[in-house]
């Protein structure tokens, strides 16, 4: 009786994640031609960006194989959606009243969130790194 409560269960489970695929959200990933980048200080700046930033705040995102299943295609859509929104590298000049938060958003650790960092050991900045990129976040024309 409680195999075939957990079968049940189970094929339940596997439609409903098959079920949830169908729904388009979170698989038209774009990237569209970078328009204007900052005028970085240094390359030091932008190589640590680009690894911590990019990914959500410019149309150079990397879209890795699991953005393409659902549901966690539509977080990594929502986020990148967010992020463009917020501050675009790519589109410099565009959105620019943040400016003066970002090196404060930086150093406080509010980015990148925590959860970037699982599925992307490569954009955790050492203090070193959060640091210089700080600095050279706040020095941006």
């Amino acid at each position: 009786m409680i195999r075939r409560i957990v079968l049940i269960v189970l094929a339940v489970g596997v439609a409903l994640v098959l079920a949830i695929q169908l729904v388009p959200y979170g698989r038209q990933h774009t990237n569209p031609p970078v328009a204007s980048e900052p005028q970085w200080v240094d390359p030091t700046t932008r190589t640590l960006a680009k690894r911590a930033c990019f990914d959500c705040h410019s149309n150079e995102t990397i879209w890795p194989w699991y953005s393409n299943a659902a549901p966690v295609s539509w977080l990594i859509q929502r986020d990148v959606d967010e992020g463009r929104r917020r501050l675009n590298f790519s589109d410099w000049g565009v959105l620019r009243q943040r400016e003066r938060e970002l090196a404060q958003v930086v150093l406080e650790g509010e980015m990148p969130p925590v959860y970037y960092g699982w599925m992307h050991p490569s954009g955790v900045l050492t203090t070193q790194e959060t640091a210089a990129l700080a600095q050279g976040l706040s020095a941006l024309k």
